[in-house]
């Protein structure tokens, strides 16, 4: 069963990835762009659930990919109800939300996978779990900034 679990995890997971990588690099329309996202999010919802099993069955081991996954799948909800409800202001929460849970499921799989890597396996595990986070920050803040309503100037006359 755990087998199984890990298999979803690992295939939804790689479509996160890509999905995402395509939605952050198509135009911002309908079509490319909406597509990706919706596969992106409807695959997150499977690594959430599986993180959550797997990450309950092994607690001891894996409790890091139940917060994880907690959190991340948390921001990818927010950024895709922003889309579907439209709030004011609603492009910032979907960029931080989309981008944010994005910085998520990239420091998993790095955290994950990096120990099995020669040579990176020296390095400090710490750096692995804050350089994604280091470098996607910033880029959260450019597209925010790029998309969010620009404010009338008449409006402060």
């Amino acid at each position: 069963m755990f087998t199984i679990f890990l298999i979803i995890h690992i295939v939804t997971g790689f479509v996160c990835l890509v999905s995402g990588v395509i939605a952050m690099s198509s135009r911002k329309k309908t079509g490319k762009h909406s597509l990706s996202g919706e596969v992106y999010h409807w695959s997150y919802v499977f690594v959430f659930l599986t993180a959550v099993f797997m990450s309950m069955i092994h607690w001891e081991e894996s409790a890091y990919l139940f917060y994880i996954g907690v959190f991340s799948y948390a921001l990818a909800f927010l950024g895709y109800v922003a889309s579907k409800k439209r709030w004011k202001n609603w492009i910032v929460s979907h960029i931080g939300g989309m981008l944010g849970s994005y910085i998520g499921i990239v420091t998993a799989t790095i955290v994950v996978n990096i120990p099995k890597i020669p040579v990176l396996n020296e390095v400090p595990a710490l750096l692995f779990w804050l350089l994604p986070t280091i470098v996607g920050t910033p880029f959260i803040f450019r597209v925010a900034n790029k998309y969010k309503p620009k404010r009338s100037i008449a409006k402060h006359l």
